[in-house]
């Protein structure tokens, strides 16, 4: 069999639509920062450096964590959806030193209203899908025998 006739990756985490697009805003953050390398005491660069971290972590806490059980795959969603938080806050302050334009402020802003909702959509549907399974293991438990 081809690879290419596999539709389904190896890694389950690289099929989400939510890991693609905080991938896409990783690629679209190292370009529209690619201008803040000046000097290496430069603030620019520490803000940069750690802008860059805070989006990579959204992608690496879904990898990590689609990997753990489902309750450790929550955890790792919320890390991630908390990495989207600080990124607000990195497009804020990139916005008030007059690095980040009105457009790439709004660009960043949408993208990051997006991951969030995404990223707590799936909490969302991993936690019914928990307590659905919880609800069923106690009703399996239930002995009608004493009746």
């Amino acid at each position: 069999m081809n690879d290419q006739d596999n539709n389904v990756s190896f890694f389950r985490f690289e099929d989400l639509r939510i890991y693609a697009k905080a991938t896409d805003y990783i690629t679209w953050l190292y370009q529209e920062t690619a201008g803040f390398i000046l000097e290496v005491a430069d603030c620019k660069n520490v803000l940069r450096d750690s802008f860059l971290k805070s989006a990579q972590s959204i992608a690496l806490n879904m990898a990590e964590g689609s990997s753990r059980n489902k309750t450790q795959f929550l955890y790792y969603l919320k890390m991630a959806k908390s990495s989207v938080r600080e990124c607000v806050v990195f497009t804020e302050i990139a916005y008030k030193l007059g690095i980040f334009s009105d457009d790439a402020k709004e660009y960043s802003r949408n993208q990051l209203m997006e991951l969030t909702k995404m990223v707590g959509s799936l909490i969302a549907s991993l936690q019914r899908s928990a307590n659905s399974m919880i609800r069923d293991e106690k009703e399996d438990d239930f002995d009608d025998s004493i009746l």
